[in-house]
């Protein structure tokens, strides 16, 4: 078997096998997750992530690790943005955090769906019109552009979404949560909950996300490999890193900044291989990762003031 064959298969066991004790054991029953369980579960995550980098490092090639890394790292940080307006998507429908975990685990499960597909599709048209990666990077540099001046809301109005419009033409919908089901049965009607109705949310936002990171990531490595476990490994630990983020995401408010430099510089990247311009995978991770550590030191030592 060859040496990607047998990382694929060893990654397939490890999502699938924890996504199956997550819901079947582990949670069970809808409950709050505490701070210190969302910290060890984002740890988790993250140290598995290293793992399988480690592994790609030593079956691979160092290039192909490194680029794992890198677009890891970049989907991280872009999922940061999507937790911020997924907890402004629960806050505005008043949702328990007794069912935010069962929300996310479906939410994320929907992500894997879109994401395997998006980066499907993104991968064949890579290997036939290689002359999209230049429009990927001109979006990359035009979404760090943008990202740099938008001002984040603390309020939405959800209520009249265009994906909420669109559903009601198929589905009746409560405004109950109902124990945490998603349909229920009225007077021999099937009608669709809250919560499925936030699930709805959180895949459309999802995907709008996605139209960042999947090109962030192809220009990163055209590798498809690379780009959906690294894609898959960072939105399987979106859960534990969203209670986390909840507590202290208005502490790193630089953190935009340094999300909206890496953009660019991925799409600058990108367009600079018109001119046979390259940077190595390593200077690539080294930029990347010197920009998070410089964001999150900014915040700390220039915090906020309210």
């Amino acid at each position: 078997m060859e040496p990607n064959s047998t990382l694929f298969a060893i990654f397939c066991i490890v999502v699938v096998g924890f996504l199956v004790a997550d819901l079947g054991y582990f949670n069970r029953k809808a409950h709050k997750i505490s701070l210190s369980s969302a910290v060890i579960q984002t740890v988790f995550w993250i140290a598995v992530s290293l793992i399988f980098a480690a592994l790609i490092f030593f079956w691979i090639d160092q290039k192909t690790a490194t680029e794992f890394l890198t677009a890891y790292v970049t989907e991280k940080m872009l999922s940061v943005d999507n937790l911020f307006v997924i907890l402004l998507i629960f806050n505005f429908f008043r949702i328990s955090e007794r069912y935010y975990h069962r929300v996310l685990f479906w939410g994320i499960m929907g992500a894997i769906v879109f994401r395997g597909i998006f980066i499907g599709a993104g991968a064949i048209l890579v290997s036939n019109f290689h002359w999209i990666l230049y429009i990927f990077g001109a979006i990359l540099i035009y979404t760090g552009i943008k990202l740099l001046f938008d001002k984040k809301e603390e309020h939405a109005d959800f209520s009249d979404h265009g994906v909420l419009r669109f559903a009601k033409k198929f589905f009746s919908f409560t405004t109950d949560d109902h124990g945490g089901k998603f349909f229920v049965r009225k007077q021999g009607k099937i009608h669709a909950t809250l919560l499925f109705m936030v699930i709805l949310l959180v895949e459309a936002t999802d995907i709008v996300f996605a139209v960042d990171s999947i090109p962030a990531a192809f220009a990163i490595s055209q590798d498809p490999f690379v780009v959906f476990t690294s894609n898959i490994f960072a939105i399987m630990g979106l859960r534990a890193l969203f209670f986390v983020i909840e507590k202290v995401v208005h502490r790193f408010h630089h953190l935009q900044k340094g999300l909206s430099f890496i953009l660019v510089f991925i799409g600058v990247k990108m367009l600079a291989g018109i001119f046979d311009i390259h940077l190595s995978s390593m200077i690539s991770f080294a930029i990347i990762m010197s920009a998070l550590a410089i964001s999150l030191i900014m915040s700390i030592l220039l915090p906020k003031k309210i």
